[in-house]
């Protein structure tokens, strides 16, 4: 951004305490300091130093994977008594909508023109690349990529400070690569924005919410700091549409299966939308979800030279070593534990996830929102591969926890015809069945 504004620099510990102190100001309940959001907000505040720990050449790495650990600990033991949380009173912003607003496309211009701007990470240029090579029909090798950035100079890129490099090759970047991986990034937090402010109004029946959500999404330092890792936001993007559009199953299911096929952690969530669409309901949601599956297998199966390149872009594509208990690709937390305890983190994962699967047997999107929410969080804890580092996989359903309202009367289509609609007492209104909140045309 110093083409832009001469000498302007805001590294990422400045942003940690210039966002935090605008977080506070904005969505901090001080009438209610004991409140429930008050809780949510410094749960998220707090994971944000642990990333910062990582990221950084300090030396402060296994401190700030502990951290992580312990915060999406924190986060989790939140996560599963969210339905036991009965009263969700209406709490405002300490800003009205057109200042919300202001801020809201502020914040976005200035985290699209870092991502314009700044080195990108060798993951979002590398996903280019394979993609590149699909459309081509060329085998496509996958290999371990870093995370570091990668410094670009005439339209070509080298190695960022990690001395990786990009994919299986030494392949010079291209201008046209470069532009690709770019607007990609930015295609996907914009995608996870319009989600969560389109959440707000349709599904929660107030769309300040919806501006509310998006706001804090773009504030958070954690967001920030992963601004150009399109793999991390776009597989949470889809399943903020999926529940923005979960009155058709169809398309809800389209969307969760594009999900799956771009990162593999949606896949967990599979068995809890489909006891939420019942007996009726998951044969369209199911339908879809597979229609869309196979649409990703023939695309890899049209773009596949032979064979053999099919199948290095499918099980070849997968990193296995995720699975091993000793000896796998391990870094971040489980590195510096012995990975025998892994073990019962694992199986608690299993049974947390066929407990939110079985309770309650007739969900509402409460449920799904918070289940969700805790599954991806739950995966961050086993997942050997700096877990707890991917945070924008959960923060977009983090913040549908944080700021809904109550969602008792939303539930799978199959059972609208028996829900309890309250119908407003005041000429002209109606009640939004989803959130049960008054609405005035």
């Amino acid at each position: 951004m110093e083409f832009i504004l001469e000498d302007y620099s805001v590294n990422e510990s400045t942003w940690l305490v210039l966002s935090s102190i605008l977080i506070v100001s904005v969505f901090f309940r001080f009438s209610r300091m004991w409140s429930l959001r008050n809780l949510d907000l410094l749960l998220l505040l707090l994971i944000s130093p642990g990333i910062l720990l990582v990221n950084g050449e300090n030396g402060y790495r296994s401190l700030g994977d502990v951290w992580l650990f312990a915060g999406s600990t924190l986060l989790l033991f939140r996560l599963f008594f969210d339905s036991l949380f009965k009263r969700r009173p209406i709490l405002e912003q300490n800003m009205n909508k057109s200042g919300l607003l202001v801020l809201c496309v502020a914040t976005f211009l200035f985290q699209v023109t870092r991502v314009m701007t700044e080195p990108l990470p060798e993951t979002t240029v590398a996903t280019v690349q394979e993609g590149e090579k699909l459309l081509n029909g060329e085998d496509s090798e996958t290999e371990p990529v870093s995370e570091s950035p990668v410094e670009v100079d005439e339209g070509e890129a080298t190695p960022g400070p990690a001395q990786a490099l990009i994919g299986a090759s030494a392949t010079l970047l291209t201008n046209s690569q470069l532009a690709a991986a770019r607007l990609l990034a930015v295609l996907a937090h914009l995608a996870a924005v319009c989600g969560l402010y389109m959440l707000g109004r349709k599904r929660f029946g107030d769309s300040q919410l919806g501006l509310a959500m998006a706001t804090l999404y773009l504030l958070l330092p954690c967001t920030a700091y992963n601004i150009g890792k399109v793999h991390h936001v776009l597989p949470a993007a889809l399943i903020v549409w999926a529940l923005v559009t979960y009155r058709r199953p169809l398309v809800a299911g389209s969307l969760m299966g594009f999900a799956c096929g771009a990162m593999f952690f949606p896949v967990f969530l599979l068995p809890i939308w489909i006891t939420f669409y019942g007996k009726k309901g998951w044969v369209k949601f199911c339908s879809a979800l597979a229609v869309m599956m196979g649409v990703i297998l023939a695309s890899h199966v049209w773009t596949s030279a032979d064979a053999r390149s099919f199948i290095e872009q499918t099980v070849g594509s997968i990193d296995w070593s995720v699975l091993k208990f000793h000896g796998g690709n391990t870094h971040g937390f489980w590195a510096q534990v012995d990975e025998a305890y892994r073990l019962p983190v694992v199986a608690c994962f299993f049974l947390l996830l066929v407990l939110f699967s079985c309770w309650p047997l007739k969900k509402n999107l409460e449920h799904v929102i918070s289940h969700s929410t805790a599954i991806i969080v739950a995966t961050q804890l086993w997942y050997p591969q700096s877990g707890g580092v991917y945070v924008l996989w959960y923060l977009p359903l983090m913040l549908m926890v944080v700021f809904r309202p109550r969602l008792t009367n939303s539930v799978a289509p199959e059972f609208t015809e028996s829900e309890t609609v309250v119908k407003s007492t005041k000429p002209g209104g109606t009640t939004n069945t989803d959130s049960g909140r008054m609405v005035t045309p």
